[in-house]
C-alpha cells in the first residue's frame, strides 16, 4: 500500500496544534500588518492579529515563498511515496494554480486538489482524505473523489463590519457608509470557491436567522440524502463565537456542533466579528 501524506494550508481553519494531533501537514499562508509579513503562531498570534486588525492596522493575504512549499514537500516525499495537496479554492487565490504548475515537476508524487474550498469546508476535505487513506483508497481517487465533492458545501458568514469589503472595491463607499448608518449587516455565502452576496438584514441577530434558515434548507433539500454535517465558526472575540455555536446547537438540538475560527486570509477581508456556519457532506 502506498504512502500518502496529506498536506493543506492554513486557510483550512486547522491551526498547527491540530493538525500535528491529526497527521495532517500544513503549509504557513503569511499575512501583512502595516506593510510588513507575519506568520501565524510564529510571529503573530491569531488574537494579536485581530486586536491589530481592531485598531485600525492595515492588514491583507500574501502568497507563501514558493521555496517552502518546494522544501516541504521534498522532506516528505523522503518518508511518503505520494503527496495530496489541498490548498484553497483556485477561485480565491492563484496560490492552487502555482502548485499545480510546480507539482508537473515531480512525476506524479505531488497531486494538488483543487476542491473549491476553504476554512471549515476545506478543513473537511483534509479529514476525507485521511479516511480515504485509511480505506487504502489510492491516491488519484481520493484526488477524483475530493474535486467531484466540491460543490458538496456551504458557507455562510453574517459581516458586522462593511470597512474591509469597502477596502477591498467590493461595496461602494456609499454603501458602506448607508450600511453603517441603518445597521445593516450583509449575509455573504462561500460555495464553490466563490464568496458572494446572499442577503442583507438590520442587525446581527436578524442576519444569524437568515444563515440558520439557509443551513436547515441546505440540509433538508441538498443533504437530505447523505452524511452531513455542520459546523460554526466565527472572527474575533471567541466569547462571542461560542455564544453564536450555542445559538447553533440549540436550534439543530445538536450539542456535537463544534466551533472553529475563521482563516486570516478571511478575516483580512471581512474583519472581526463575523459570525458564520456551514453544512457540508462527511466520510466520516
Amino acid at each position: 500500500m502506498e504512502r500518502i501524506a496529506v498536506m493543506t494550508d492554513t486557510n483550512s481553519s486547522i491551526t498547527t496544534e491540530e493538525a500535528k494531533k491529526l497527521g495532517i501537514f500544513l503549509t504557513q499562508m503569511p499575512f501583512t500588518i502595516d506593510g510588513e509579513e507575519y506568520i501565524e503562531d510564529v510571529n503573530c498570534t491569531y488574537d494579536e492579529f485581530c486586536e491589530r486588525l481592531d485598531n485600525g492596522a492595515d492588514v491583507s493575504t500574501a502568497q507563501p515563498a514558493l521555496g517552502d512549499l518546494l522544501d516541504a514537500w521534498d522532506e516528505l516525499l523522503k518518508e511518503y511515496d505520494r503527496i495530496l495537496y489541498i490548498p484553497m479554492s483556485s477561485a480565491l487565490s492563484g496560490s492552487c494554480e502555482t502548485a499545480m504548475g510546480m507539482a508537473r515537476d515531480y512525476d506524479g508524487k505531488v497531486l494538488v486538489v483543487d476542491n473549491k474550498r476553504i476554512s471549515i469546508s476545506q478543513r473537511r476535505a483534509a479529514l476525507d482524505a485521511l479516511v480515504m487513506i485509511e480505506h487504502g483508497m489510492k491516491a488519484e481517487d481520493i484526488k477524483t473523489y475530493l474535486e467531484n465533492d466540491s460543490f458538496n458545501s456551504s458557507i455562510y458568514l453574517a459581516v458586522n463590519t462593511l470597512d474591509l469589503l469597502k477596502k477591498s472595491g467590493r461595496v461602494t463607499a456609499a454603501a458602506a457608509t448607508i450600511a453603517t448608518i441603518m445597521n445593516i449587516k450583509p449575509v455573504l455565502q462561500i460555495q464553490g470557491g466563490k464568496l458572494d452576496s446572499y442577503a442583507k438584514e438590520r442587525g446581527m441577530k436578524k442576519a444569524e436567522k437568515i444563515m440558520l434558515h439557509a443551513i436547515e434548507q441546505d440540509q433538508e433539500k441538498r443533504f437530505s440524502q447523505g452524511n452531513s454535517r455542520i459546523y460554526a465558526a466565527y472572527s474575533g472575540n471567541r466569547a462571542e463565537g461560542e455564544e453564536w455555536l450555542k445559538t447553533v446547537q440549540d436550534y439543530f438540538k445538536d450539542p456535537t456542533i463544534e466551533l472553529f475560527r475563521l482563516p486570516i486570509s478571511i478575516v483580512c477581508h471581512v474583519s472581526t466579528g463575523v459570525h458564520a456556519i456551514g453544512i457540508m457532506g462527511h466520510l466520516s
